[in-house]
């Protein structure tokens, strides 16, 4: 994975060993998306605010990097308050968080090679990795040695990967891995650390003519799945960045709107070569039917609104786009009622209701970008981004997170993917003033919707 890393200071101590148990299946994943699909974006420490992610379009956030000493221990957790935030702000939206271990590092994997050599070194360094999940609340670990080389190197990973399989496992941890796209460096990953890790990250980007071109991406999947990854555990990566000059996709879209459907583009006499909206929508395609997720690199890269590559992902993976945006109106459900803002008051939670239809500003609804609807200039939204049944949903500024993401389904409800769980009337009831809240989708009367338009 392309990136240049800080030198971070500090070692983290090893913590008391641990029990080890067998690999289990990925557990407690997010469930933004159907069918299990992943979407999984890494934000780096150096770049990007935990604020401008958008939350309720993903499954899981890596979070890089920590670099690893040959003695086992870890170093310092960069930006140790960033990585907090984005844990509370993940998981208040359904969001696994994992700390990315490793990264390129300028190439240079002597920490790796040292400590995966040796069994009192390898015991260190996972409980050291225990200590950090515990100490942050993270959902799990993805390593990120770039690379293990065929031979020793490969048995040495091997082994590393299996104990911290164990460990993670045991305590319902997730154990990921980012691998590269093919070559000779690719059989330094044997096929049982298939068998340890819940899936795997293929950085299927930096080669190919055009850069990550759909071909050569399919192909380094594809590579992976022939030497026996299942294709669930298979996640495909995409670049939010251009070859041969590191041009992050968002400053692409800057230079020229136009560049967010193309694959390259002349930048001061020289072709970047990146991946555009309709590039990621095929590869999401394909993932959808031949792999388990798509994974990015990196957040910070993306834009907001239409031309979000996140927001492309999600589109295809739940089922195409969304309804077109700008659309105003009455949103109407049970009985004929119209969803309305209490008392027309555009404060920060005020209750969202039923009423008798009036044409008044209060139940004038958009059907905006991201799959938010908006009155009064502001969002509807999930109350203190609650998931649980009964949970109130309320006016609130607009914020991009998932609780305020709404899926039209094919059966007239709203889903709200953070939860999991559909827009309801309370009751139910069509009575004026009845509050509307989130409920387990059941598809009755009190949950179905019409949108203006």
């Amino acid at each position: 994975m392309f990136a240049v890393l800080l030198a971070f200071l500090l070692a983290l101590p090893a913590l008391v060993p641990t029990a080890t148990a067998a690999a289990a299946p990925e557990v407690g994943a997010a469930a933004a998306l159907p069918n299990g699909f992943r979407s999984v974006g890494y934000l780096p420490s150096w770049s990007g605010s935990v604020n401008s992610v958008q939350y309720g379009k993903l499954t899981h956030i890596n979070y890089a990097f920590v670099l690893p000493n040959s003695n086992g221990t870890l170093q310092a957790v960069p930006d140790p308050g960033k990585l907090s935030s984005l844990v509370s702000l993940g998981h208040a939206n359904g969001v696994k968080v994992s700390l990315a271990v490793g990264g390129w590092n300028d190439g240079n994997d002597s920490a790796f090679e040292a400590l995966a050599a040796n069994a009192g070194s390898r015991t260190t360094f996972v409980n050291s990795v225990v200590g950090v999940v515990n100490q942050y609340n993270l959902d799990g670990v993805d390593i990120d040695w770039e690379y293990p080389d065929p031979g020793t190197s490969g048995n040495n990973f091997t082994a590393l990967m299996r104990e911290l399989a164990d460990a993670m496992h045991s305590r319902g941890k997730l154990l990921t891995a980012a691998v590269v796209s093919g070559g000779n460096t690719a059989g330094g990953v044997q096929p049982a650390v298939f068998g340890y890790v819940d899936f795997l990250n293929v950085m299927a980007y930096d080669g190919g003519s055009p850069h990550a071109n759909y071909d050569w991406s399919i192909a380094s999947a594809e590579y992976w799945k022939s030497r026996g990854l299942p294709a669930a555990k298979t996640v495909l990566g995409v670049p939010f960045y251009s070859r041969p000059d590191y041009y992050t996709y968002a400053q692409l879209v800057a230079m020229d709107p136009a560049n967010a459907n193309r694959d390259c583009a002349t930048v001061n006499g020289v072709s970047q070569c990146y991946n555009g909206l309709p590039t990621i929508r095929r590869k999401t395609q394909w993932a959808m039917a031949n792999a388990g997720g798509i994974m990015n690199w990196e957040l910070s890269q993306d834009t907001t609104g239409s031309t979000s590559l996140v927001s492309a992902i999600y589109e295809v993976a739940t089922g195409g786009t969304p309804p077109p945006g700008g659309q105003t109106g009455p949103i109407t459900g049970i009985a004929g009622k119209c969803v309305d803002v209490a008392s027309a008051s555009s404060a920060n939670g005020t209750a969202v209701q039923l009423w008798t239809c009036n044409g008044t500003g209060a139940q004038s609804w958009t059907v905006a970008a991201g799959g938010t609807l908006r009155a009064l200039g502001k969002c509807l939204d999930v109350s203190g981004a609650g998931t649980a049944n009964g949970t109130v949903v309320q006016l609130w500024d607009c914020n991009g997170t998932g609780a305020q993401v709404w899926q039209p389904q094919s059966n007239g409800t709203l889903r709200n993917p953070a939860s999991g769980r559909c827009l309801d009337a309370t009751g139910p009831s069509s009575a004026d003033g009845t509050r509307l809240q989130i409920w387990d989708c059941a598809g009755a009367s009190n949950q179905v919707w019409r949108l203006p338009g």
